[in-house]
Protein backbone atom coordinates (compact mmCIF):
# COMPACT_ATOMS: atom_id res chain seq x y z
CA UNK A 1 0.00 0.00 0.00
CA UNK A 2 1.27 3.48 -0.80
CA UNK A 3 2.02 5.72 2.19
CA UNK A 4 -0.50 8.40 3.07
CA UNK A 5 1.99 11.21 2.47
CA UNK A 6 2.86 9.92 -1.00
CA UNK A 7 3.83 12.84 -3.24
CA UNK A 8 4.04 12.97 -7.03
CA UNK A 9 5.06 15.70 -9.45
CA UNK A 10 1.96 15.23 -11.58
CA UNK A 11 -1.22 16.20 -9.69
CA UNK A 12 -3.40 13.85 -11.74
CA UNK A 13 -1.06 10.99 -10.96
CA UNK A 14 -1.24 11.96 -7.29
CA UNK A 15 -5.03 11.75 -7.41
CA UNK A 16 -4.88 8.34 -9.06
CA UNK A 17 -2.45 7.11 -6.41
CA UNK A 18 -4.79 8.20 -3.62
CA UNK A 19 -7.71 6.46 -5.37
CA UNK A 20 -5.65 3.26 -5.47
CA UNK A 21 -4.93 3.53 -1.75
CA UNK A 22 -8.62 3.95 -0.95
CA UNK A 23 -9.55 1.09 -3.29
CA UNK A 24 -7.08 -1.23 -1.58
CA UNK A 25 -8.40 -0.26 1.85
CA UNK A 26 -12.00 -0.90 0.82
CA UNK A 27 -11.19 -3.95 -1.26
CA UNK A 28 -9.65 -6.03 1.54
CA UNK A 29 -12.87 -6.75 3.46
CA UNK A 30 -14.76 -7.22 0.19
CA UNK A 31 -12.17 -9.76 -0.96
CA UNK A 32 -12.47 -11.60 2.36
CA UNK A 33 -16.25 -11.86 2.00
CA UNK A 34 -15.79 -12.97 -1.59
CA UNK A 35 -13.48 -15.82 -0.62
CA UNK A 36 -15.90 -16.91 2.10
CA UNK A 37 -18.86 -16.89 -0.31
CA UNK A 38 -16.87 -18.84 -2.90
CA UNK A 39 -16.06 -21.45 -0.24
CA UNK A 40 -19.74 -21.82 0.65
CA UNK A 41 -20.78 -22.00 -3.02
CA UNK A 42 -18.26 -24.79 -3.60
CA UNK A 43 -19.71 -26.70 -0.64
CA UNK A 44 -23.26 -26.22 -1.96
CA UNK A 45 -22.27 -27.44 -5.41
CA UNK A 46 -20.56 -30.48 -3.95
CA UNK A 47 -23.59 -31.29 -1.78
CA UNK A 48 -26.10 -31.02 -4.61
CA UNK A 49 -23.96 -33.13 -6.95
CA UNK A 50 -23.40 -35.78 -4.29
CA UNK A 51 -26.83 -36.03 -2.65
CA UNK A 52 -29.34 -34.74 -5.21
CA UNK A 53 -32.36 -32.48 -4.87
CA UNK A 54 -34.99 -34.28 -2.76
CA UNK A 55 -36.01 -32.87 0.63
CA UNK A 56 -33.53 -34.87 2.71
CA UNK A 57 -30.74 -34.14 0.25
CA UNK A 58 -31.49 -30.42 0.49
CA UNK A 59 -31.31 -30.62 4.29
CA UNK A 60 -27.89 -32.28 3.99
CA UNK A 61 -26.72 -29.64 1.52
CA UNK A 62 -27.98 -26.83 3.77
CA UNK A 63 -26.24 -28.55 6.67
CA UNK A 64 -22.97 -28.72 4.74
CA UNK A 65 -23.15 -25.05 3.76
CA UNK A 66 -23.83 -23.91 7.31
CA UNK A 67 -21.18 -26.26 8.69
CA UNK A 68 -18.77 -24.36 6.46
CA UNK A 69 -20.26 -21.06 7.63
CA UNK A 70 -19.83 -22.10 11.26
CA UNK A 71 -16.23 -23.14 10.59
CA UNK A 72 -15.52 -19.73 9.08
CA UNK A 73 -16.87 -18.04 12.19
CA UNK A 74 -14.89 -20.31 14.51
CA UNK A 75 -11.73 -19.30 12.68
CA UNK A 76 -12.69 -15.63 12.79
CA UNK A 77 -13.51 -15.59 16.50
CA UNK A 78 -12.03 -18.41 18.56
CA UNK A 79 -8.48 -18.60 17.22
CA UNK A 80 -7.73 -15.03 18.34
CA UNK A 81 -7.41 -16.32 21.89
CA UNK A 82 -4.47 -18.54 20.94
CA UNK A 83 -2.47 -16.16 18.75
CA UNK A 84 -3.54 -12.77 20.13
CA UNK A 85 -1.06 -12.74 23.05
CA UNK A 86 1.91 -13.62 20.79
CA UNK A 87 0.91 -10.84 18.38
CA UNK A 88 0.34 -8.37 21.19
CA UNK A 89 3.78 -9.15 22.59
CA UNK A 90 5.25 -8.42 19.14
CA UNK A 91 6.79 -11.87 19.07
CA UNK A 92 4.87 -12.68 15.88
CA UNK A 93 3.49 -10.43 13.18
CA UNK A 94 -0.17 -10.86 12.39
CA UNK A 95 0.49 -12.54 9.04
CA UNK A 96 2.98 -15.03 10.49
CA UNK A 97 0.69 -15.77 13.43
CA UNK A 98 -2.24 -16.42 11.09
CA UNK A 99 -0.14 -18.76 8.95
CA UNK A 100 1.05 -20.78 11.97
CA UNK A 101 -2.45 -20.91 13.44
CA UNK A 102 -4.06 -21.93 10.14
CA UNK A 103 -1.62 -24.82 9.72
CA UNK A 104 -1.97 -25.99 13.32
CA UNK A 105 -5.76 -25.63 13.34
CA UNK A 106 -6.11 -27.64 10.13
CA UNK A 107 -3.67 -30.28 11.39
CA UNK A 108 -5.52 -30.60 14.67
CA UNK A 109 -8.89 -30.87 12.94
CA UNK A 110 -7.82 -33.49 10.38
CA UNK A 111 -5.32 -35.53 12.41
CA UNK A 112 -6.92 -35.40 15.84
CA UNK A 113 -10.51 -34.32 15.22
CA UNK A 114 -11.74 -37.87 15.60
CA UNK A 115 -13.88 -40.14 13.46
CA UNK A 116 -16.93 -40.04 15.73
CA UNK A 117 -18.65 -37.08 17.34
CA UNK A 118 -21.63 -36.57 19.61
CA UNK A 119 -24.51 -35.11 17.64
CA UNK A 120 -26.05 -33.29 20.61
CA UNK A 121 -23.73 -30.84 22.33
CA UNK A 122 -22.46 -32.13 25.67
CA UNK A 123 -25.50 -34.42 25.99
CA UNK A 124 -27.46 -31.30 26.77
CA UNK A 125 -30.58 -32.62 25.00
CA UNK A 126 -31.78 -36.24 25.15
CA UNK A 127 -31.96 -37.49 21.52
CA UNK A 128 -34.36 -40.29 22.44
CA UNK A 129 -37.07 -37.72 23.23
CA UNK A 130 -37.03 -36.32 19.68
CA UNK A 131 -39.89 -37.91 17.77
CA UNK A 132 -38.34 -38.86 14.44
CA UNK A 133 -35.30 -38.45 12.20
CA UNK A 134 -36.81 -35.49 10.31
CA UNK A 135 -37.30 -33.52 13.53
CA UNK A 136 -33.80 -34.50 14.60
CA UNK A 137 -32.32 -33.22 11.35
CA UNK A 138 -34.20 -29.94 11.78
CA UNK A 139 -32.78 -29.62 15.30
CA UNK A 140 -29.23 -30.18 14.03
CA UNK A 141 -29.65 -27.81 11.09
CA UNK A 142 -31.27 -25.09 13.20
CA UNK A 143 -28.53 -25.40 15.83
CA UNK A 144 -25.75 -25.10 13.26
CA UNK A 145 -27.27 -22.00 11.63
CA UNK A 146 -28.14 -20.26 14.91
CA UNK A 147 -24.72 -20.84 16.48
CA UNK A 148 -22.98 -19.57 13.35
CA UNK A 149 -25.16 -16.46 13.17
CA UNK A 150 -24.51 -15.59 16.81
CA UNK A 151 -20.73 -16.09 16.54
CA UNK A 152 -20.79 -13.91 13.41
CA UNK A 153 -22.62 -11.16 15.29
CA UNK A 154 -20.18 -11.42 18.20
CA UNK A 155 -17.21 -11.18 15.84
CA UNK A 156 -18.71 -8.08 14.18
CA UNK A 157 -18.91 -6.32 17.57
CA UNK A 158 -15.40 -7.55 18.42
CA UNK A 159 -16.43 -9.81 21.29
CA UNK A 160 -14.57 -13.13 21.64
CA UNK A 161 -17.21 -15.70 22.67
CA UNK A 162 -17.26 -19.45 23.17
CA UNK A 163 -18.37 -21.33 20.06
CA UNK A 164 -19.06 -24.36 22.26
CA UNK A 165 -21.47 -22.37 24.40
CA UNK A 166 -23.05 -20.96 21.25
CA UNK A 167 -23.71 -24.51 20.01
CA UNK A 168 -25.06 -25.53 23.42
CA UNK A 169 -27.47 -22.60 23.48
CA UNK A 170 -28.59 -23.32 19.93
CA UNK A 171 -29.19 -27.02 20.68
CA UNK A 172 -31.19 -26.10 23.78
CA UNK A 173 -33.39 -23.73 21.76
CA UNK A 174 -34.14 -26.19 18.96
CA UNK A 175 -34.43 -29.09 21.43
CA UNK A 176 -37.09 -27.23 23.41
CA UNK A 177 -39.11 -26.74 20.24
CA UNK A 178 -38.71 -30.37 19.14
CA UNK A 179 -39.06 -32.28 22.41
CA UNK A 180 -40.14 -29.91 25.17
CA UNK A 181 -38.65 -28.84 28.49
CA UNK A 182 -38.13 -32.40 29.71
CA UNK A 183 -35.60 -33.18 26.99
CA UNK A 184 -33.07 -30.65 28.28
CA UNK A 185 -30.52 -31.77 30.86
CA UNK A 186 -30.86 -28.73 33.10
CA UNK A 187 -28.32 -29.99 35.65
CA UNK A 188 -25.60 -30.18 33.02
CA UNK A 189 -26.63 -26.77 31.70
CA UNK A 190 -26.35 -25.37 35.22
CA UNK A 191 -22.87 -26.83 35.62
CA UNK A 192 -21.81 -25.21 32.38
CA UNK A 193 -23.23 -21.86 33.50
CA UNK A 194 -21.28 -22.15 36.75
CA UNK A 195 -18.10 -22.75 34.79
CA UNK A 196 -18.64 -19.44 32.97
CA UNK A 197 -18.04 -17.70 36.29
CA UNK A 198 -15.28 -19.89 37.68
CA UNK A 199 -13.04 -20.57 34.67
CA UNK A 200 -12.19 -16.95 33.66
CA UNK A 201 -11.40 -16.06 37.27
CA UNK A 202 -9.28 -19.19 37.62
CA UNK A 203 -7.42 -18.41 34.39
CA UNK A 204 -6.83 -14.81 35.49
CA UNK A 205 -5.54 -15.80 38.92
CA UNK A 206 -3.16 -18.45 37.53
CA UNK A 207 -1.84 -16.05 34.87
CA UNK A 208 -1.26 -13.37 37.52
CA UNK A 209 0.57 -15.88 39.73
CA UNK A 210 2.86 -16.92 36.88
CA UNK A 211 3.61 -13.32 35.97
CA UNK A 212 4.25 -12.46 39.63
CA UNK A 213 6.62 -15.42 39.94
CA UNK A 214 8.51 -14.40 36.79
CA UNK A 215 8.88 -10.82 38.04
CA UNK A 216 9.92 -11.86 41.54
CA UNK A 217 12.30 -14.67 40.61
CA UNK A 218 13.85 -13.22 37.44
CA UNK A 219 12.97 -9.67 36.39
CA UNK A 220 13.59 -7.85 39.70
CA UNK A 221 16.79 -9.68 40.52
CA UNK A 222 20.12 -7.82 40.36
CA UNK A 223 21.66 -10.51 38.14
CA UNK A 224 18.72 -11.17 35.82
CA UNK A 225 20.56 -13.59 33.52
CA UNK A 226 21.75 -15.76 36.39
CA UNK A 227 18.20 -15.87 37.74
CA UNK A 228 16.90 -16.73 34.26
CA UNK A 229 19.38 -19.63 33.95
CA UNK A 230 18.08 -20.96 37.24
CA UNK A 231 14.35 -20.39 36.98
CA UNK A 232 13.42 -20.24 33.30
CA UNK A 233 14.08 -24.00 32.83
CA UNK A 234 11.65 -24.56 35.70
CA UNK A 235 8.94 -22.58 33.90
CA UNK A 236 9.69 -24.43 30.66
CA UNK A 237 9.46 -27.74 32.51
CA UNK A 238 6.05 -26.70 33.84
CA UNK A 239 5.09 -25.71 30.30
CA UNK A 240 6.25 -29.03 28.83
CA UNK A 241 4.41 -31.08 31.42
CA UNK A 242 1.25 -29.00 31.24
CA UNK A 243 0.99 -29.01 27.47
CA UNK A 244 1.76 -32.73 27.20
CA UNK A 245 -1.06 -33.64 29.57
CA UNK A 246 -3.28 -30.93 28.02
CA UNK A 247 -2.83 -32.36 24.51
CA UNK A 248 -3.46 -35.93 25.65
CA UNK A 249 -6.67 -34.96 27.46
CA UNK A 250 -8.03 -32.17 25.23
CA UNK A 251 -6.10 -32.33 21.94
CA UNK A 252 -5.75 -36.02 21.13
CA UNK A 253 -8.67 -37.32 23.17
CA UNK A 254 -10.74 -38.06 20.06
CA UNK A 255 -8.13 -40.46 18.64
CA UNK A 256 -6.34 -41.67 21.79
CA UNK A 257 -8.16 -42.93 24.87
CA UNK A 258 -5.70 -41.97 27.60
CA UNK A 259 -6.98 -41.95 31.21
CA UNK A 260 -6.52 -38.71 33.08
CA UNK A 261 -4.13 -40.27 35.60
CA UNK A 262 -1.96 -41.70 32.85
CA UNK A 263 -1.93 -38.36 31.04
CA UNK A 264 -0.77 -36.60 34.20
CA UNK A 265 2.03 -39.13 34.74
CA UNK A 266 3.17 -38.75 31.12
CA UNK A 267 3.00 -34.97 31.51
CA UNK A 268 5.17 -35.12 34.62
CA UNK A 269 7.75 -37.19 32.76
CA UNK A 270 7.77 -34.84 29.78
CA UNK A 271 8.06 -31.88 32.15
CA UNK A 272 11.20 -33.33 33.78
CA UNK A 273 12.69 -34.00 30.35
CA UNK A 274 11.85 -30.47 29.22
CA UNK A 275 13.53 -29.05 32.31
CA UNK A 276 16.68 -31.11 31.74
CA UNK A 277 16.83 -30.08 28.07
CA UNK A 278 16.17 -26.41 28.83
CA UNK A 279 19.06 -25.98 31.29
CA UNK A 280 21.90 -26.13 28.72
CA UNK A 281 19.83 -24.38 26.03
CA UNK A 282 19.03 -21.37 28.23
CA UNK A 283 22.64 -21.24 29.41
CA UNK A 284 23.87 -21.13 25.80
CA UNK A 285 21.27 -18.56 24.68
CA UNK A 286 22.00 -16.19 27.57
CA UNK A 287 25.79 -16.42 27.43
CA UNK A 288 26.38 -13.24 25.40
CA UNK A 289 23.26 -11.33 26.44
CA UNK A 290 23.21 -8.09 28.43
CA UNK A 291 21.78 -8.04 31.94
CA UNK A 292 18.58 -6.27 30.85
CA UNK A 293 14.84 -6.97 30.76
CA UNK A 294 15.01 -6.99 26.97
CA UNK A 295 17.26 -10.05 27.12
CA UNK A 296 14.86 -11.86 29.43
CA UNK A 297 11.97 -11.14 27.07
CA UNK A 298 14.04 -12.57 24.21
CA UNK A 299 14.39 -15.86 26.09
CA UNK A 300 10.59 -16.19 26.31
CA UNK A 301 9.95 -15.71 22.58
CA UNK A 302 10.35 -19.30 21.33
CA UNK A 303 8.43 -20.90 24.23
CA UNK A 304 5.58 -18.46 23.56
CA UNK A 305 5.46 -19.36 19.86
CA UNK A 306 5.45 -23.09 20.66
CA UNK A 307 2.69 -22.70 23.25
CA UNK A 308 0.52 -20.67 20.85
CA UNK A 309 0.95 -23.32 18.14
CA UNK A 310 0.03 -26.14 20.53
CA UNK A 311 -3.05 -24.25 21.71
CA UNK A 312 -4.14 -23.86 18.08
CA UNK A 313 -3.61 -27.57 17.40
CA UNK A 314 -5.70 -28.54 20.43
CA UNK A 315 -8.36 -26.00 19.47
CA UNK A 316 -8.64 -27.39 15.94
CA UNK A 317 -8.93 -30.94 17.28
CA UNK A 318 -11.71 -30.05 19.71
CA UNK A 319 -13.73 -27.25 18.15
CA UNK A 320 -13.98 -28.66 14.62
CA UNK A 321 -16.81 -30.80 16.05
CA UNK A 322 -18.77 -27.60 16.77
CA UNK A 323 -18.84 -26.98 13.03
CA UNK A 324 -19.22 -30.47 11.57
CA UNK A 325 -20.94 -32.37 14.40
CA UNK A 326 -24.48 -31.31 13.45
CA UNK A 327 -23.79 -32.13 9.78
CA UNK A 328 -22.50 -35.60 10.72
CA UNK A 329 -25.68 -36.14 12.72
CA UNK A 330 -27.88 -35.01 9.81
CA UNK A 331 -26.20 -37.43 7.40
CA UNK A 332 -26.35 -40.32 9.89
CA UNK A 333 -30.05 -39.71 10.53
CA UNK A 334 -30.78 -39.47 6.80
CA UNK A 335 -28.99 -42.75 6.10
CA UNK A 336 -30.45 -44.71 9.03
CA UNK A 337 -33.87 -43.09 9.25
CA UNK A 338 -33.48 -42.91 13.03
CA UNK A 339 -32.41 -40.46 15.70
CA UNK A 340 -28.71 -40.92 16.56
CA UNK A 341 -26.66 -39.87 19.58
CA UNK A 342 -23.28 -40.11 17.83
CA UNK A 343 -22.17 -40.28 14.23
CA UNK A 344 -19.17 -41.07 12.07
CA UNK A 345 -17.50 -38.07 10.48
CA UNK A 346 -16.60 -38.71 6.81
CA UNK A 347 -13.25 -37.33 5.74
CA UNK A 348 -14.80 -34.75 3.40
CA UNK A 349 -16.81 -33.30 6.28
CA UNK A 350 -13.68 -32.98 8.40
CA UNK A 351 -12.00 -31.19 5.49
CA UNK A 352 -14.91 -28.73 5.34
CA UNK A 353 -14.33 -27.92 9.00
CA UNK A 354 -10.54 -27.70 8.73
CA UNK A 355 -10.51 -25.54 5.61
CA UNK A 356 -13.33 -23.35 6.92
CA UNK A 357 -11.56 -22.64 10.22
CA UNK A 358 -8.31 -21.79 8.45
CA UNK A 359 -10.03 -19.62 5.82
CA UNK A 360 -12.10 -17.81 8.45
CA UNK A 361 -8.96 -17.11 10.43
CA UNK A 362 -7.09 -15.71 7.43
CA UNK A 363 -10.03 -13.66 6.11
CA UNK A 364 -11.60 -12.30 9.29
CA UNK A 365 -9.31 -13.18 12.21
CA UNK A 366 -6.91 -10.20 12.37
CA UNK A 367 -9.44 -7.82 14.04
CA UNK A 368 -9.98 -10.01 17.09
CA UNK A 369 -6.34 -11.07 17.19
CA UNK A 370 -5.38 -7.41 17.57
CA UNK A 371 -8.14 -6.86 20.14
CA UNK A 372 -7.04 -9.76 22.35
CA UNK A 373 -3.34 -9.05 21.92
CA UNK A 374 -3.14 -5.26 21.98
CA UNK A 375 -6.34 -3.52 23.02
CA UNK A 376 -7.24 -5.09 26.37
CA UNK A 377 -3.87 -4.58 28.04
CA UNK A 378 -0.28 -4.17 26.90
CA UNK A 379 1.50 -7.51 26.57
CA UNK A 380 5.13 -8.48 26.27
CA UNK A 381 6.69 -11.93 25.87
CA UNK A 382 6.62 -12.71 29.60
CA UNK A 383 3.01 -11.61 30.05
CA UNK A 384 1.86 -13.45 26.93
CA UNK A 385 3.72 -16.59 28.06
CA UNK A 386 1.88 -16.37 31.38
CA UNK A 387 -1.44 -16.12 29.53
CA UNK A 388 -0.73 -19.15 27.30
CA UNK A 389 0.53 -21.31 30.15
CA UNK A 390 -2.35 -20.31 32.42
CA UNK A 391 -4.86 -21.17 29.69
CA UNK A 392 -3.48 -24.68 29.21
CA UNK A 393 -3.07 -25.30 32.96
CA UNK A 394 -6.58 -24.07 33.78
CA UNK A 395 -8.14 -26.29 31.10
CA UNK A 396 -6.09 -29.20 32.44
CA UNK A 397 -7.19 -28.61 36.04
CA UNK A 398 -10.82 -28.25 34.95
CA UNK A 399 -10.62 -31.50 32.96
CA UNK A 400 -9.23 -33.36 35.96
CA UNK A 401 -12.05 -31.97 38.13
CA UNK A 402 -14.66 -32.76 35.46
CA UNK A 403 -15.63 -29.11 34.96
CA UNK A 404 -17.05 -28.17 31.52
CA UNK A 405 -15.07 -25.04 30.61
CA UNK A 406 -14.44 -22.84 27.61
CA UNK A 407 -10.84 -22.15 26.56
CA UNK A 408 -12.08 -18.82 25.16
CA UNK A 409 -13.32 -17.66 28.57
CA UNK A 410 -10.13 -18.87 30.23
CA UNK A 411 -7.79 -17.16 27.76
CA UNK A 412 -9.64 -13.84 27.97
CA UNK A 413 -9.74 -14.14 31.75
CA UNK A 414 -5.97 -14.74 31.73
CA UNK A 415 -5.37 -11.60 29.64
CA UNK A 416 -7.44 -9.51 32.04
CA UNK A 417 -5.72 -11.21 34.98
CA UNK A 418 -2.31 -10.16 33.71
CA UNK A 419 -3.49 -6.58 33.18
CA UNK A 420 -5.15 -6.28 36.58
CA UNK A 421 -2.07 -7.75 38.24
CA UNK A 422 0.02 -5.07 36.56
CA UNK A 423 -2.35 -2.38 37.88
CA UNK A 424 -2.08 -3.78 41.41
CA UNK A 425 1.69 -4.09 41.16
CA UNK A 426 2.13 -0.52 39.87
CA UNK A 427 -0.12 0.85 42.63
CA UNK A 428 1.83 -1.10 45.23
CA UNK A 429 5.15 0.28 43.98
CA UNK A 430 3.71 3.81 43.86
CA UNK A 431 2.57 3.61 47.47
CA UNK A 432 5.98 2.28 48.49
CA UNK A 433 7.77 5.40 47.22
CA UNK A 434 6.45 7.43 50.14
CA UNK A 435 6.19 10.76 48.31
CA UNK A 436 6.67 13.53 50.86
CA UNK A 437 4.78 16.44 49.27
CA UNK A 438 0.99 16.00 49.50
CA UNK A 439 0.35 17.94 46.29
CA UNK A 440 2.78 15.71 44.37
CA UNK A 441 1.13 12.66 45.84
CA UNK A 442 -2.29 13.94 44.75
CA UNK A 443 -1.05 14.49 41.20
CA UNK A 444 0.36 10.99 41.19
CA UNK A 445 -2.99 9.57 42.32
CA UNK A 446 -4.92 11.45 39.65
CA UNK A 447 -2.43 10.45 36.99
CA UNK A 448 -2.71 6.84 38.08
CA UNK A 449 -6.49 6.92 37.79
CA UNK A 450 -6.25 8.24 34.23
CA UNK A 451 -3.67 5.66 33.21
CA UNK A 452 -5.43 2.39 33.86
CA UNK A 453 -3.59 -0.61 32.39
CA UNK A 454 -6.77 -2.52 31.46
CA UNK A 455 -9.48 -1.14 29.18
CA UNK A 456 -12.72 -1.52 31.12
CA UNK A 457 -14.90 -0.89 28.06
CA UNK A 458 -13.73 -4.14 26.47
CA UNK A 459 -14.38 -6.01 29.71
CA UNK A 460 -18.01 -4.82 29.76
CA UNK A 461 -18.60 -5.69 26.09
CA UNK A 462 -17.12 -9.17 26.48
CA UNK A 463 -19.03 -9.92 29.69
CA UNK A 464 -22.34 -8.92 28.13
CA UNK A 465 -21.61 -11.08 25.08
CA UNK A 466 -20.79 -14.05 27.31
CA UNK A 467 -23.97 -13.63 29.35
CA UNK A 468 -26.31 -13.49 26.37
CA UNK A 469 -24.56 -16.16 24.25
CA UNK A 470 -26.78 -19.08 25.26
CA UNK A 471 -30.14 -17.22 25.22
CA UNK A 472 -29.28 -15.40 21.98
CA UNK A 473 -28.22 -18.57 20.15
CA UNK A 474 -31.20 -20.41 21.60
CA UNK A 475 -33.69 -17.77 20.44
CA UNK A 476 -32.32 -17.77 16.91
CA UNK A 477 -32.38 -21.58 16.91
CA UNK A 478 -36.06 -21.61 17.93
CA UNK A 479 -36.91 -19.33 15.02
CA UNK A 480 -34.87 -21.43 12.60
CA UNK A 481 -36.60 -24.63 13.76
CA UNK A 482 -40.03 -23.10 13.19
CA UNK A 483 -38.96 -21.83 9.78
CA UNK A 484 -37.61 -25.19 8.66
CA UNK A 485 -40.80 -26.82 9.91
CA UNK A 486 -42.63 -24.85 7.22
CA UNK A 487 -40.08 -25.60 4.50
CA UNK A 488 -39.15 -29.25 5.09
Amino acid sequence: MAPRNWQTIDRDLDRLTRVEVVAMFIGKPIAAVGFALAFLVIIAGFGLSRFGFDSQALIITFGAVFAGYMALNIGANDVANNMGPAVGARVLRVGVAITIAAICEAAGAILAGGKVTATVASNIVDPSMIANSTDFMRVMLSSSIAAAIWVNIATSIRAPVSTTHSVIGAVVGAGLMAAGVGAVNWITLGQIATSWLISPVMGGVIAALFLGAIKTLIVYRTDKLRAARRWLPVFLGIMGGTFSAFLLIKGLNRVLDVPVGTALIIGAGVGLCAYAAAVPVIAAQSRDMENRNRSIKQLFRLPLIVSAALLSFAHGANDVANAVGPLAGIIAAANSGAVVSSADIPFWIMCVGAVGISLGLMAFGPRLIRLVGRQITKLNAMRAFSVALATALTVLIASVLGMPVSSTHIAIGAVFGVGLFREWFVARRRRAKQIAEPEVLQVAKEEYKRRRLVRRSHLLTILIAWIITVPAAGTVSCLMYLLFGLVF
